[in-house]
């Protein structure tokens, strides 16, 4: 096949999360196992880090692999959603997998998918431990894609775990109280391997603290620790527990015997978006007028962005906002600043919110704007309507985001 029937056939042959919601979750580890079995478990043979959360997860293992890059480790690196480009789910150094090596990955194993049904992202996950192997990484950071205990990335054996904290999101699947969301999540750490807790909860502690007892994992809550800070190149105030996270993971990973120097650090630190090419985190787009946007979308994520929104000087504010069809609009809406000026709209996929019902739900709250039919349209009428010294953020969604980068 070559590389758009490839993704044709990924994208559309199986359901997918990202596409679909909840028809694509499978809430088994069965197909992973077969998937990892007939590729002769390449699972097995990589040194990993593997990172769970509610937020900042994806700004964690961005961190984390920049500094082990920055260390001279060949790094590979899996996260999910992509914005743009499927292949920026799978890097080596920063580097996207090549095309052609997606393309072969999935005509040589597509009987086998075909015979298993297996997901999208089961087909990923095997797809990213396979092409880790083959280039021969010296470690790779692994994001958990939905919950963590059964994840389809919840087969490796890493050098470290991580949860960066717990969030209601994701309720229809994970549970509708921290305690369960957390239990879903602690299901990553493993027996005598060290997991580090980026955020305190009261709710949520003693639930990693029974569950890493019981496995004998040493357990680390990064803002106990007394670490040392250094500057980041991922602004945005909600970076620095992110940054604390990572500092800690990198710790772990000293004490193991890793050869990580705080020169490292610093430099990965400084260097995150150059050495891994991560996009859509508080990432200004252009000044005069300045436009950021954030992949924040759920309470916890945006309640952080808001906050930063607030810290921004403008004339005046333009919110280009869409969101996916389970958000809790009584929720989120509220977080919003009502001084502002909205273009309501909707990403193009099947996920997406309609338009008119988040406009709808918005005026209700304060929100005043109109609704467009497209975030390109919605986008560009903002951009149109803005003077020099205004601000524009957008988001909602990552899926929002994806299509004005």
């Amino acid at each position: 096949m070559t590389y758009p029937e490839t993704l044709t056939w990924l994208y559309s042959q199986l359901p997918m999360y990202q596409r679909v919601g909840k028809a694509a979750y499978k809430a088994d580890l069965s197909n992973t196992w077969k998937l990892a079995e007939y590729l002769k478990n390449p699972e097995r043979e990589l040194k990993c880090i593997h990172v769970a959360g509610t937020n900042g997860k994806g700004s964690t293992s961005h961190m984390v692999a920049s500094v082990l890059q920055s260390a001279g480790y060949k790094t590979g690196l899996y996260t999910s959603p992509h914005l743009k480009d499927f292949r920026e789910r799978i890097k080596i150094n920063g580097e996207m997998i090549p095309k052609r090596s997606v393309s072969f990955f999935v005509s040589k194993h597509k009987p086998f998918f075909e015979e298993h049904q297996l997901s999208f992202f089961e087909m990923t996950v095997g797809m990213a431990f396979d092409y880790f192997r083959k280039e021969e990484v010296d470690i790779a950071v692994i994001e958990v894609g939905l919950g963590g205990r059964l994840d389809s990335t919840n087969v490796v054996t890493p050098e470290v775990s991580v949860i960066t904290n717990i969030g209601m999101d994701h309720t229809q699947f994970l549970g509708n109280t921290l305690p369960k969301i957390a239990g879903e999540k602690a299901g990553i750490i493993k027996n005598g391997v060290p997991v580090v807790i980026g955020e305190i909860h009261g709710e949520t502690r003693p639930v990693f603290e029974e569950v890493a007892k019981a496995v004998h994992a040493p357990i680390y809550f990064a803002e106990e620790e007394n670490l040392m800070p250094f500057p980041c190149d991922l602004k945005g105030a909600y970076q620095l527990k992110n940054q604390k996270t990572a500092v800690s993971v990198v710790g772990k990973l000293w004490d193991k015997g890793w050869k990580i120097s705080s020169e490292d650090i610093g430099e990965g630190l400084l260097n995150v978006v150059n050495n891994t090419g991560l996009l859509g985190r508080w990432q200004v787009l252009q000044e005069h007028p300045k436009v950021i946007c954030d992949t924040a979308h759920n309470k916890e994520g945006l309640s952080l962005t808001m906050d930063q929104l607030k810290k921004e000087s403008y004339g005046s504010l333009h919110i280009v906002l869409g969101v996916v069809s389970d958000k809790d609009l009584n929720t989120l809406l509220p977080l919003f600043p009502k001084s502002a000026e909205y273009y309501f709209c909707q990403p193009e996929i099947g996920r997406a919110m309609d338009v008119t019902i988040l406009h709808e739900a918005a005026l209700k709250y304060g929100l005043h704007g109109k609704a467009y039919a497209s975030v390109k349209e919605a986008f560009g009428k903002a951009k149109k309507q803005a003077n020099k010294e205004d601000v524009i953020y957008v988001g909602g969604s990552t899926f929002v985001v994806a299509e004005v980068l």
